[in-house]
């Protein structure tokens, strides 16, 4: 069962939204694919790795220097354009929010493949509408098309490419971004106080119109799964 206090690490009260979403997804993906040795590319503060406790899985988390996240519990630090493992390491690869800060994307991608498995699979989670972030190493945003293009060039088949939401849920949460910097000021800003509570609602009421909101050409995540050949 998904322990939300450990699982919504990641989610505050401007981002809860997306990440009520995308992470009980994760969770089904990794009980779904994962097993033996699975390999966190760009894990940050590993905020998954409570999905594979108690389930004989050993997770294995990297992450590069310069990273903006807090690296306690990086296991490896290197960068994804060169994996310090050998051939056919991992029953499984995890990369969350990743790829549009890499400049060679194709190139992680390959070596991804190299150290995966065959027949082993693979989950990435990219944008398609955000804003910009940990600028200036903030380089792409991804379509469904232009990931089925991206992975299957570089040698993987594309098992699924799962749209996260429907235009309510990107609208607000991008809403919520951008109302954050109404807060400037501290605590003396009277829309401190205000603005949490009202991007909560909004989001809450978000969460629930997006059960039935099919225009999933508006996502503003993909879910790709992709198994090496």
């Amino acid at each position: 069962m998904l322990n939300k206090k450990k699982s919504f690490k990641l989610a505050k009260f401007y981002n809860w939204l997306i990440f009520s979403l995308v992470n009980p997804r994760i969770k089904l993906l990794i009980d779904k694919y994962a097993n033996g040795i699975i390999l966190d590319i760009g894990c940050g503060e590993k905020p998954y790795r409570n999905f594979t406790l108690n389930s004989g899985i050993k997770h294995i988390g990297i992450d590069h220097i310069e990273s903006l996240h807090n690296r306690l519990h990086v296991d490896v630090v290197s960068n994804a354009y060169g994996l310090p493992f050998k051939e056919n390491t991992f029953n499984f690869i995890l990369c969350t929010y990743v790829l549009e800060h890499l400049e060679e994307p194709a190139k992680s991608i390959k070596e991804a493949l190299r150290v995966l498995k065959s027949n082993a699979y693979a989950v990435y989670v990219v944008p398609f509408f955000w804003h910009l972030h940990e600028e200036p190493r903030d380089f792409f945003r991804y379509s469904i098309h232009g990931l089925q293009y991206l992975f299957e060039k570089n040698g993987f088949v594309v098992v699924d490419i799962i749209p996260v939401s429907g235009f309510i849920v990107t609208f607000t949460q991008e809403m919520c971004y951008y109302l954050l910097r109404f807060r400037a000021g501290g605590i003396f800003n009277p829309l401190w106080w205000l603005i949490p509570p009202f991007l909560l609602f909004i989001q809450l009421v978000s969460y629930f119109l997006n059960k039935i909101d099919h225009s999933t050409e508006f996502s503003i995540e993909y879910i790709a799964v992709v198994r090496k050949r």
